[in-house]
């Protein structure tokens, strides 16, 4: 079982920065998938970005990539979202989510994800 818990989350103007940090504790796979989603209100749950644990290979939806990047940090157990340039439509409640990485569904889609943190809010002001 997995356990995520999400921080770093809150207010920033217009072209502001933050990083997310997704803790995972009772890890005892060697790898996984981690991904971030985020869901603004009004509006369907997004994948923002994913990194494999062990290699390192990521992935990035189309708003966001230039702008945001995604890390492991595997002596701490951690995954971060570093979030630059943001803007108002990048307010949302931010998700971490894993999953086994031999699945071979679509890094976005939020249906293959089996453990999930309980989220973290990012509102961006003009």
């Amino acid at each position: 079982q997995v356990q995520l818990l999400e921080s770093g989350g809150g207010s920033v103007q217009s072209g502001g920065s933050l990083r997310l940090s997704c803790g995972l504790t009772d890890y005892t796979y060697g790898r996984l998938l981690i991904a971030w989603f985020r869901q603004a209100p009004g509006k369907e749950r997004e994948g923002v970005a994913a990194v494999f644990t062990n290699t390192g290979t990521t992935y990035f939806g189309g708003s966001v990539r230039g702008r945001f990047t995604i890390s492991h940090d595997t002596a701490k157990s951690t995954t971060y979202l570093e979030m630059n340039n943001l803007e108002p439509e990048d307010s949302a409640m931010y998700y971490c989510a894993a999953r086994a990485p031999t699945k071979t569904d679509w890094w976005g889609s939020e249906r293959t994800y089996d453990y999930w943190g309980q989220g973290t809010q990012v509102t961006v002001s003009p």
